[in-house]
């Protein structure tokens, strides 16, 4: 809190927050302005069966704007749920600040393959710009990147070192997006992009060529 109030800069911290007894923690980033001040806390919403035995659910997001960016918070097991991802698209969120400790594993594992993926599929499908950060402790299956609206990453870190990015959310710069113009339809659960059904007997006709 003293280092952002005399670098004035925003920090988002990890820790736990320690609830009343008998209550579990949360699992939570402290939001801290550049006055030093703790704004608010995001509380990880989606603990694992492991987390469960004890952490405690958050149940609120947290939305807040640096330079006209709105930008939210999520952590680690969130991405797998993209519902998520999907309510803070239609809340107007430009990115999203996600942070991990997957660490201290014998080697490659399945995340090795499939986390950066999640999160860059997350980005890509609602436009978001995504800050993902990760433990450089051996070993750590895979590092910190920033991912940009597209789905493509735009910086990363080496694996399990310690390492510093500086990255630039611009708004104004334009990335492939073939969702724009149907995006809002199908979050309003129209799963086609037809203007109506099309009337057709060969097309209701199934099971011949």
């Amino acid at each position: 809190m003293s280092l952002a109030a005399k670098l004035s800069i925003w920090i988002v911290l990890g820790s736990t927050h320690r609830l009343t007894e008998p209550n579990k923690p949360h699992n939570s980033l402290y939001l801290i302005n550049p006055d030093g001040k703790i704004i608010d806390r995001y509380d990880k919403r989606f603990c694992t069966p492991g987390d469960l035995r004890r952490l405690t659910p958050g149940n609120r997001f947290v939305n807040f704007a640096i330079n006209g960016v709105k930008c939210s918070l999520l952590i680690c097991f969130d991405l797998r749920f993209p519902e998520i991802y999907r309510e803070l698209y239609k809340q107007g969120v430009n990115c999203i600040f996600q942070s991990f400790y997957n660490a201290r594993q014998k080697g490659p594992s399945v995340h090795t393959h499939i986390m950066r993926q999640t999160m860059q599929c997350r980005a890509a499908t609602n436009h978001i710009w995504v800050s993902m950060s990760n433990s450089s402790g051996y070993y750590s299956p895979y590092p910190s990147c920033f991912i940009r609206p597209d789905g493509k990453i735009d910086r990363q870190l080496r694996a399990n070192r310690s390492g510093l990015m500086v990255n630039t959310v611009d708004l104004g710069r334009k990335f492939y997006d073939p969702m724009a113009d149907f995006r809002d339809m199908a979050i309003t659960g129209k799963l086609n992009n037809a203007r109506k059904a099309v009337n057709d007997p060969r097309s209701r006709k199934r099971t011949s060529l």
